[in-house]
């Protein structure tokens, strides 16, 4: 591991506690994941462990191989993004569907979902071109 080796002690310090806490932020996540009692309490927690975990550790890989290679090294980013924006949308989207779910059930509406009106595709007779 030369590459570590050149790495200045006080980039060393940086990368090495934002990678701890970046580790502590999604096993908390996950922690709260699995203790949280109800579905929607368990929805918050994974969210912003995941999402701010991964954006600390992302950080800390984009230092270190900055600083290694000494040129910026920012393809991390697209990681980052990635796991920024579809972490939050999933766990909104399935907030969504489980209160739906809920207020059904609570109404008492059938589960049985109505057939989509659907164009009848044309007949042979009205496909076929007149001859005149």
């Amino acid at each position: 591991m030369t590459h570590l080796e050149q790495l200045p002690p006080w980039a060393a310090i940086i990368v090495a506690l934002f990678v701890a806490i970046g580790a502590t932020l999604t096993l908390l996540g996950g922690v709260g994941l699995v203790r949280l009692k109800s579905f929607y309490q368990r929805l918050h927690a994974p969210t912003l462990g995941y999402s701010y975990g991964t954006l600390l550790i992302i950080l800390a890989s984009m230092l270190l191989f900055s600083l290694s290679e000494k040129r910026p090294v920012v393809h991390e980013l697209m990681i980052g993004i990635f796991i920024m924006i579809t972490t939050p949308i999933t766990l909104l989207m399935l907030g969504r569907a489980a209160l739906r779910r809920d207020r059904d059930r609570k109404l008492g509406h059938d589960e049985v979902v109505p057939p989509r009106n659907r164009a009848e595709p044309p007949t042979e007779a009205e496909t076929e071109d007149p001859q005149p």
